[in-house]
């Protein structure tokens, strides 16, 4: 492990450097890795550790309907039979059982797999949801079986994407429980193989907790919020639905958060005019104050349960599927991301032949 500094805290990251392919494939190659849900990341996870040749299968509820995780998983090159399973044959026959189903379904899931938990197995997350919130999941791992977690810090797209393009994406790891001695080996042989840059410790409730905030807050929710909220601002004043969102939304992923990227906010800012400068530096202490109290009022509702109960009363509801459809439907059809599908198609030709030859790329070794 590498000390690393953040700031003035030092923490112990795994690189490929200090826990590279081949460690990884030595520790698991008695192993059977069963991902139990090919949704969002189950498909680039198990994708992954097939590539870097760990002997995986797939657990999914068996379905005929053309858009099913099913066919998309019999589409990626896995064989009904042989490493394509129902969700209880898949846990019965891993190893390494990986939960990668939805935190709302583990609940169910765990009542089929649970008798298939025997010592020396492996209990794996991708969340601390499901092994955090146990109280509301009815998740207990039997004596002998591992529990571990190895989080992607990015969606099952940017996981598989930046596999693609021999890169990786940094993942947060945990051993809650080491029954077998080698759950830490086992965690870090999964983290590089399911695709991560590097890795840093941390804990179940930790990973879940600032999970649940960040999803919620910058990440997504406060975001969309705040892309919004300018927009609308701007059009009520005068100003074009054009004009708008590039002010709002096409400046800053075209532009400036790739600065951000590249060498932090500082960077953005030297790379922007004095006037850019000047302005932004006044305004982002009120928008610190203004926005602070809302993300002390998230952490409270994450830390005290709020947020997990309703992903499990609402995520699981029958018609969740539409209800998610018609909120997204909203979104698409405002005249903030109406305006924005017009900016994209015309966008230079050139970078839009790059955008679906990458696009293509994915597919094709995905399907491979």
């Amino acid at each position: 492990m590498a000390k690393i500094k953040f700031a003035d805290v030092t923490e112990n990251i795994t690189t490929r450097k200090e826990f590279p392919l081949e460690k990884a494939q030595k520790i698991l190659k008695d192993e059977v890795v069963a991902v139990l849900g090919y949704g969002v990341q189950g498909p680039a996870q198990a994708l992954n550790m097939r590539d870097n040749g760990v002997n995986v299968i797939i657990g999914q509820r068996k379905s005929t309907k053309k858009n099913s995780s099913w066919q998309r998983a019999i589409n990626d090159g896995w064989v009904p039979g042989k490493t394509l399973f129902e969700i209880e044959e898949a846990a019965d026959r891993g190893t390494i059982v990986m939960m990668l189903t939805s935190d709302a379904s583990i609940k169910p899931v765990w009542k089929q797999i649970k008798k298939y938990m025997t010592a020396g197995k492996a209990l794996y997350f991708s969340h601390g949801f499901g092994y955090h919130y146990r109280d509301l999941t009815g998740v207990e791992a039997p004596e002998g079986v591992d529990v571990i977690m190895v989080a992607p810090k990015g969606s099952g797209t940017s996981v598989r994407r930046n596999f693609l393009n021999g890169v990786g994406i940094n993942s947060s790891y945990a051993v809650e429980i080491d029954a077998t001695k080698k759950a830490l080996d086992r965690t870090l042989a999964l983290g590089i193989t399911v695709g991560s840059g590097y890795l840093f410790p941390t804990t179940f409730e930790r990973e879940v907790t600032s999970d649940l905030v960040g999803e919620r807050g910058t990440l997504m929710g406060c975001l969309q919020g705040i892309l919004a909220a300018q927009f609308a601002v701007l059009r009520k004043h005068g100003h074009s639905p054009s004009e708008a969102f590039n002010e709002t939304v096409e400046e800053l992923t075209q532009s400036l958060i790739r600065l951000v990227d590249e060498k932090g906010m500082d960077w953005m800012y030297a790379n922007c005019s004095a006037t850019a400068q000047h302005g932004a530096l006044k305004w982002a202490p009120e928008f610190e104050k203004a926005t602070k109290p809302v993300f002390e009022k998230l952490y409270k509702s994450v830390a005290d349960k709020t947020e997990a109960k309703a992903v499990i009363r609402d995520c699981g509801r029958k018609d969740y599927k539409e209800r998610l459809e018609a909120k997204l439907d909203k979104i698409r059809n405002s005249e903030l991301w109406r305006a924005g599908a017009a900016v994209r198609s015309l966008r230079p030709n050139e970078a839009a032949k790059a955008n679906a030859a990458t696009a293509a790329g994915v597919a094709g070794r995905a399907s491979n």
